[in-house]
């Protein structure tokens, strides 16, 4: 295989750790505003997924990118890949 081939086209999210309370694993709401397929309008989607973290360095209200990867556990086939904005504290 070449260099260029090496890398997999891997599926990434972007969204907010809305849970950090088990070991190695955040939960991450990735929102997205789609049109309708039959009325048109803009409606907002919303989805959680389990992702590993396996320095535990994420934390609520954190925005990160997932990866797609092989399934870890039952629920958890998402990996975070990197930090996109830290938590706001208010």
């Amino acid at each position: 295989m070449s260099e260029t081939q090496a890398t997999k086209n891997t599926r990434t999210l972007i969204g907010r750790v809305v849970s950090d309370k088990r070991a190695k694993s955040v939960t991450v709401l990735v929102e997205s505003r789609v049109k309708h397929p039959l009325y048109g309008k803009i409606v907002g989607q919303s989805r959680k997924y389990h992702a590993h973290d396996e320095k535990g360095e994420f934390h609520m209200g954190d925005t990160v990118e997932i990866a797609e990867s092989r399934p870890i556990s039952k629920t958890k086939s998402w990996v975070v890949t990197r930090l996109v904005e830290k938590a706001r504290l208010v």
